[in-house]
């Protein structure tokens, strides 16, 4: 028990080293209040976007039909299996990458974490081969065992929130892997995305169809 409390300490005052443990919210145009994290230089929000609209009040599509969400070109978010009681609260949305480049998404003054601001965070947290770790939330009550390396240091809390599939629409890995939109100029069909898995330290960087279902974390502009 003595040994917990020391490590617990431990991670305590890296917390306080590292961010200063600035906590504050946010609230999107829906209503939702989110907590938001300092993180270096960065104040992200430490939770997954769950709006329904766009910052200006127009509503997003929701498309919960599978053979739907695969043909789409346009803007659409879902609920991971169609299941907001179970999934909006804890995980979040999903959105086409056709949503995020609305540029409209985040609440004011604030925008889709761009590809840049993950390379700025994961350099702060020492590289993507541990910032992973750092990123995650402790435990497995959301993630699946081992949950590898996880201590939430960063105070960033991500979760395994899974995907939803650009072909044939159907949802994957949620309880393993968290996903989220990078922007970066990518080709007319696929665009980059972020993603840490539960057996891993690591921050995986690689880009899919835009039709695919990803989270979104907001960052705040400077």
């Amino acid at each position: 028990m003595k040994n917990k409390i020391i490590k617990l300490l431990g991670l305590i005052l890296f917390c306080i080293e590292l961010t200063g443990c600035k906590t504050n919210s946010l609230k999107d145009v829906d209503g939702n209040v989110y907590k938001t994290v300092t993180i270096g230089t960065q104040v992200w929000m430490a939770e997954n976007l769950k709006t329904t609209k766009y910052n200006d009040g127009t509503a997003i599509p929701l498309v919960t039909d599978d053979k739907a969400w695969a043909a789409l070109n346009t803007s659409a978010y879902c609920w991971y299996k169609n299941d907001a009681t179970a999934n909006k609260n804890r995980y979040g949305a999903l959105y086409n990458f056709f949503t995020v480049n609305e540029n409209k998404l985040c609440p004011r003054s604030w925008h889709v974490s761009y590809d840049a601001d993950w390379i700025t965070l994961t350099a702060y947290l020492k590289g993507d081969s541990v910032a992973g770790g750092k990123l995650k939330e402790m435990g497995v009550t959301h993630w699946q065992s081992p949950n590898t390396g996880a201590t939430n240091e960063s105070g960033f809390t991500a979760l395994p929130g899974g995907y939803r599939l650009s072909y044939g629409g159907s949802f994957g890995y949620i309880g393993s892997n968290g996903y989220w939109w990078s922007p970066v100029k990518d080709s007319s069909s696929v665009a980059s995305y972020r993603y840490i898995g539960n057996g891993s330290t690591n921050v995986f960087s690689t880009s899919y169809s835009k039709r695919s279902g990803y989270a979104v974390r907001c960052v705040k502009d400077n």
